[in-house]
């Protein structure tokens, strides 16, 4: 387990590397001179504005000299300052990742909790009127853009019905709606995955076998099928947690709620281009080590996966 942990850290590397080197491309990405893109919106800097912010990001040096600068800055935890606010931009990401992290995680927990269990009923009542409505709802969720389900929940919950405030916040009451929004989508693609894993796993021998030993369909359902069907589930959460993360950024705008993400699309809009590149860099890290998570957790989900 030990060698099989090291080793997948290891292989991480490259793709830490190849996305730090994406991540630095974004200011180079941007057409023409990226130091004035920033002051197009104020109608322009003067030369001594634009020669003293090249110096500040480092663009007066070579390709290579910046990128290994960045890097070293990066792992020291230096991630620069706003060029707008002169704010650090590490302390900013303090500040609003932890919004995001809660966000995204009460999206995932609804898709599983959702996903599980329109799944599993869907499977255990093959062809019936509950089957195909829970297909219905899954196709319906994954064919809505969160983004419409986000406006929806706010006219009919927060504005009509008056369930809940619009203002942001990270209480309870001012989670729901976002979360909601932010899993459906997900929980759609997890219930059609369990549902067509356990029909699948419903028709293995072992199955038959548990059935003739009079075990209750639940019975057989919970401690025989459900396990061996949740493999290739586990894979797909730890992609839908990547997904989800990114979509809090649009999320978080309709909201108008605190986060990573509204301080990314802040940044891209004021083009404060050290605080994009951080976000950026800050979410594709955590999507990272969460598939890491998810490789281990194959193991303790089927104990026939060992780590050799």
């Amino acid at each position: 387990m030990t060698k099989y942990l090291i080793n997948r850290l290891l292989y991480t590397i490259p793709v830490i590397i190849g996305v730090s080197i994406l991540v630095f491309s974004m200011l180079h990405l941007v057409p023409g001179d990226p130091v004035r893109a920033m002051f197009a919106d104020a109608g322009g800097a003067s030369a001594e504005q634009i020669e003293q912010i090249r110096r500040l990001l480092g663009l007066d040096q070579p390709l290579p000299i910046q990128y290994l600068n960045y890097i070293g800055k990066v792992l020291r935890g230096d991630l620069g300052e706003s060029i707008i606010s002169k704010q650090s931009v590490w302390e900013l990401i303090v500040q609003n990742f932890p919004s995001t992290l809660q966000l995204t995680i009460a999206g995932l927990g609804l898709a599983i909790v959702i996903g599980l269990l329109m799944g599993i009923i869907a499977a255990l009542k093959h062809n019936s009127w509950i089957d195909n409505l829970t297909m219905f709802i899954s196709t319906l969720g994954v064919s809505m853009p969160s983004f419409w389900l986000g406006l929806i929940l706010i006219y009919v919950f927060a504005i009509q019905l008056r369930w809940v405030p619009i203002t942001s916040g990270s209480d309870l009451s001012r989670l729901a709606l976002p979360a909601i929004a932010l899993g459906f989508q997900a929980s759609a693609i997890i219930a059609r995955l369990v549902r067509s894993n356990m029909l699948e796993v419903l028709q293995e021998d072992y199955i038959r076998t548990a059935r003739a030993k009079g075990l209750t369909a639940h019975a057989v359902a919970a401690r025989h099928a459900l396990r061996n069907a949740l493999i290739p589930v586990v894979t797909v959460v730890g992609l839908q947690f990547g997904g989800l993360l990114g979509g809090a950024v649009i999320i978080e705008t309709v909201f108008a709620r605190q986060g990573i993400g509204r301080l990314l699309v802040g940044a891209l809009q004021a083009r404060d281009f050290p605080i994009a590149q951080s976000a950026v860099l800050m979410i594709a890290l955590v999507y990272v080590f969460v598939n890491l998570g998810v490789d281990l957790l194959y193991g303790w989900i089927d104990p026939r996966i060992h780590y050799e």
